[in-house]
């Protein structure tokens, strides 16, 4: 009736899968994968929360003491430098060169 299958070519066809899944390497555990749109996005909001962020802190430093303009800038141009360090942690981390203890790879 049927025939057995040759046991030397089903090896060679576990190997030549074994192979093929090592190269695919699945994301990593907990991570989603997300779209790029996504992740520009993402991005942009958290550029725009830490200027708002810094806004909101300096506008009541500033009404709080009457010196309207000048605490407001300070913190809008400190907001702006955290939104930019975020985002910049978020690239790295979406690319994995960072350890888990925050270290860069090198």
């Amino acid at each position: 009736m049927a025939e057995e299958p040759d046991p030397e070519a089903l090896k060679r066809l576990e190997e030549r899968i074994a192979r093929a899944k090592g190269e695919i390497r699945p994301p990593p555990a907990g991570q989603q994968r997300l779209h790029q749109g996504e992740l520009a996005w993402r991005m942009v909001i958290e550029l725009v929360t830490g200027m708002a962020v810094g806004l909101a802190i300096g506008y009541g430093i500033d009404w709080a003491l009457g010196t309207m303009p000048a605490f407001m800038v300070i913190f809008v141009l400190l907001g702006f430098a955290a939104g930019v360090r975020t985002m910049l942690a978020t690239a790295r981390s979406m690319r994995g060169d960072t350890a888990p203890d925050g270290d860069r790879k090198g």
